[in-house]
């Protein structure tokens, strides 16, 4: 133990001498106490020395330094198998009840000599004593990275792993049980024997599709020890039969792969089942019936090309908005067109020096996004944001992207491939833009980058314009294709340009946000923001949501208020299908947003029910543990009783005390002080 400081050891000197000073002064030096005893006398200015002293010594600030052993008992991390393949098998009931008794009497029995942690997991983890096997996915790697963060550095004596096995989500554990220096026991659990059985594997589909179109769904069905057995798949929706398809089984490891087309024929959510028949010999029932969500939109935007002439330039950016698939592309000569503008969410015209009074007309009436293309349309085009003197003499002009572009992401390879593309030929001139105005590129003429634009947005009064000054933007898409294959790059700049001109901003008051399609476990998260009459962000009023499920159930809710919006997690919900409606009132006005929210059913845990006690072994082994069954807990209580490698260990550190932190120091003050006060009082001092 040692004494440490602030200030000089002659303080500390002090202390005794202001102790020493204050108890003369009040007994030794008082003539009122010659007529008392010396005896008593001595042993009043001694306890007075004592109390003063050690209250001097405080103020000083002395730390007391030690060192410190402590002893950390080994942890012993029991993690129990949550999911739901446990109680698939014929030994359901056993699981649930005869086991779960034994392995919580296991894990009391090794209390007393280790620190013991029991952990449930399925696709998450999470401490728990108690478990009830409704995990719709199993994640092993996750269960070890989680082990891996909480017990960093701590003594782990061994872990114990209880399971079948079987993961369905993350990667393979092997991978991930090199970070942890103790031994993984395991307890296996499940059935080894593949049954008789056909299933519907996997389903793959589109997440979207639109009205009007037709959409592919692969249906991969297998099935075990059925050969020479048919069965029919059906997929039907809403209890009617779209399709059906006779599947021979040839094989006892049979997997086959069907596709199935269906039509977009109605928008919105629309759900689908895939069935295959039952087979009196198939003793998985739970895996015959798979079904998928396909979101059918509606909204699909339309774009108009009006052109002065046919063009090579016409084709290239046709090609291109068409392969998103969100959009519906119409071209016309601009003489020819008849039709009405208003359905058209943007349109684009190309090498059009002058419009017929109707478009021009139309077009401002409507307040329409315009994308011009041509040497000529900046002279009228762009609203005031951007200006240009020039003559009909042309210049060969590459592109130069611009870093500080602010309206829309623009990919890295994108950015690097613009000094690729072919010149295009610009009109001679000067153009000046102002801050209404962003310029995406510059016109590169020879080695130098001018401050001269080549593709511009503006945006007045809210209708967004975008020009690009030149004639030959075909001769780009030409290029990305002999360098590339593909037209990924010319395709990614006039979608991203087309996304940004004819995208409706959104003017509600008031508006909700969540995901139209989520899987079981996970929950329903909403956001919600509310606007003033000049739309500013406003959290003043509250809002209120209902979600009903498809028997009608309610369920009531308000939204937490944040800085700026308002959010709100319903929780987890079983499988089926919400409607929600929020609510809020703000002055004299209610204001309403509804919407459905489909939870799919996760069926991971149904499709494969055949324990992997090999991969279990391989655990065991590779880390320096055991496999064990069911049954033999006591055999395991044993081995982690006995075991020699899972020791507690000391450690050894510093401590530093402030001496007024200790109370005992202020309990000897308040005896000195109360002896002192005693004799006193009993010598007639006081």
């Amino acid at each position: 133990m040692e004494f440490i400081s602030n200030y000089p050891w002659y303080y500390t000197l002090l202390c005794f001498v202001a102790g020493f000073v204050f108890s003369a002064l009040l007994y030794v030096r008082d003539k009122q106490n010659t007529e008392r005893s010396k005896g008593l006398l001595y042993s009043l200015a001694a306890l007075r020395f004592a109390s003063i002293s050690i209250i001097a010594l405080l103020l000083l600030d002395v730390f007391i330094k030690r060192l410190v052993n402590e002893t950390e008992k080994p942890v012993i991390i029991l993690a129990q198998d949550n999911s739901s393949s446990l109680i698939a098998g014929k030994d359901s009931t056993e699981i649930k009840n005869e086991y779960t008794k034994a392995i919580a009497s296991f894990a009391n029995a090794i209390k007393d000599k280790y620190d013991v942690k029991t952990y449930q997991f399925d696709s998450e983890s999470k401490p728990s004593e108690t478990f009830d096997f409704k995990g719709k996915e199993t994640d092993i790697s996750k269960l070890f990275l989680d082990l891996e963060n909480n017990y960093a550095n701590k003594n782990i004596g061994a872990i114990i792993l209880a399971t079948d096995g079987i993961y369905n989500k993350g990667t393979n554990p092997l991978y991930s049980i090199g970070k942890f220096n103790a031994p993984i026991y395991t307890i296996a659990l499940g059935d080894t024997v593949p049954l008789k059985d056909a299933w519907i594997q996997t389903i793959n589909h589109n997440q979207v599709a639109y009205l009007g179109n037709s959409f592919p769904a692969e249906v991969i069905v297998n099935a075990i020890d059925l050969k020479d057995k048919s069965v029919t798949v059906t997929l039907s929706q809403a209890g009617k039969l779209l399709k059906s398809e006779l599947l021979a089984i040839n094989s006892n490891n049979f997997s086959s792969t069907l596709n199935f087309l269906l039509d977009a024929d109605k928008p919105g959510i629309q759900k689908y089942t895939v069935s295959i028949s039952t087979l009196e010999e198939d003793k998985n029932k739970q895996n015959n019936s798979q079904s998928f969500v396909i979101d059918v939109i509606d909204n699909r935007e339309k774009v108009l090309i009006l052109a002065n002439a046919p063009h090579p330039d016409i084709a290239a950016l046709e090609q291109s908005i068409s392969s998103a698939q969100t959009y519906e592309v119409d071209v016309a000569l601009i003489n020819d067109f008849t039709k009405p503008l208003k359905p058209y969410s943007l349109i684009i015209l190309h090498q059009t020096p002058t419009l017929p009074q109707r478009i021009t007309n139309e077009l401002k009436a409507n307040n329409q996004s315009v994308f011009f293309i041509g040497n000529d349309v900046i002279n009228y085009a762009t609203g005031q944001n951007i200006k240009r003197i020039g003559d009909s003499r042309k210049n060969d002009v590459e592109a130069a992207f611009k870093k500080e572009f602010p309206l829309f992401n623009v990919s890295s390879e994108l950015q690097n491939y613009f000094k690729e593309f072919p010149a295009v030929k610009c009109n001679f001139g000067n153009t000046s833009i102002t801050n209404g105005a962003n310029a995406l590129l510059n016109q590169k003429i020879g080695v130098v980058e001018t401050d001269e634009p080549l593709m511009v947005f503006s945006e007045t009064n809210g209708v967004k314009t975008c020009g690009f000054l030149g004639d030959g933007l075909w001769k780009w898409r030409m290029r990305d294709y002999a360098d590339h294959g593909n037209h990924n790059l010319f395709n990614e700049l006039i979608s991203k340009t087309v996304q940004y001109l004819s995208v409706k901003a959104d003017k509600s008051f008031f508006r909700v946000f969540t995901k139209k399609i989520i899987n079981e476990n996970e929950a329903i998260d909403f956001t919600a923001e509310v606007y003033n009459q000049s739309y500013e962000l406003v959290t003043e009023p509250d809002v209120t949501l209902i979600l009903k499920d498809d028997k009608g159930k309610a369920y009531n809710y308000t939204f937490n208020k944040k800085q700026t919006m308002y959010s709100l997690s319903a929780g987890q919900f079983a499988a089926g299908e919400y409607s929600y409606e929020a609510k809020v009132k703000f002055g004299d006005k209610l204001y309403t947003k509804s919407g459905i929210v489909i939870i799919k059913e996760i069926v991971s845990e149904k499709i494969n029910t055949v324990a992997n006690h090999q991969l279990l072994y391989q655990i065991s082994k590779q880390s320096g543990g055991k496999l064990f069954y069911k049954n033999q807990l006591e055999q395991l209580q044993k081995d982690i009783l006995s075991s020699d490698s899972i020791k507690s260990i000391t450690y050894s550190h510093k401590q530093l005390t402030d001496l007024v932190n200790l109370k005992w120091i202020f309990g000897i003050i308040i005896l000195l002080l109360s002896i002192e006060w005693f004799l006193r009082k009993h010598n007639g001092k006081v």
